[in-house]
């Protein structure tokens, strides 16, 4: 068995070493939103606080940025406010508390109507969504292909069905 020697620490060394790891996280916190203000560009991971953190870096990183994304739910905030890189506060934005009430209300009909590529509750969404009516078949059509990434489980809330018919038709 080897033995390793013992490390004693002062209480000084100790407090600088608090010092030094908050000023790093400081520097950290810093750099990431800053880079809010200049970073429009992402990877593979989409945006979200992977995408501040980790930008357009290739490769295998980009796996970091989207667990980064997916498990602290900050992508979905970002969609919504239009910031982590997620662009501009979407149009329907001033819909907002109309989508998210209509949403809430309609969820199964809405559902139904986006397997089926359309109906009368899809229109009524599609219109929340200021969607032209010229292009309305094309939304029902992206949103009937990316259904199982509107409605992602059977706990879906209305704000992610929301935020996910947007990036869907990204």
């Amino acid at each position: 068995m080897v033995a390793f020697p013992r490390i004693t620490i002062t209480l000084e060394q100790e407090e600088e070493m608090k010092k030094l790891i908050a000023s790093v996280f400081a520097t950290a916190m810093v750099l990431a939103v800053s880079s809010l203000a200049f970073a429009d560009n992402y990877g593979t991971a989409g945006c979200g606080l992977g995408s501040v953190i980790f930008e357009d870096q290739p490769g295998a990183v980009q796996i970091l940025a989207a667990t980064t994304n997916g498990t602290s739910g900050n992508q979905t905030f970002g969609i919504t406010t239009g910031t982590l890189n997620c662009g501009d506060k979407p149009v329907w934005a001033a819909n907002d508390s109309e989508m998210q009430q209509f949403v809430a209300q309609n969820m199964d009909g809405l559902a139904m109507d986006i397997a089926a590529g359309g109906g009368e509750t899809f229109d009524a969404f599609a219109e929340l969504m200021d969607v032209p009516v010229d292009q309305r078949d094309e939304f029902a059509a992206e949103l009937q292909q990316n259904f199982a990434q509107v409605f992602t489980s059977e706990q879906v809330v209305m704000a992610e069905v929301i935020d996910n018919a947007a990036v869907a038709v990204r």
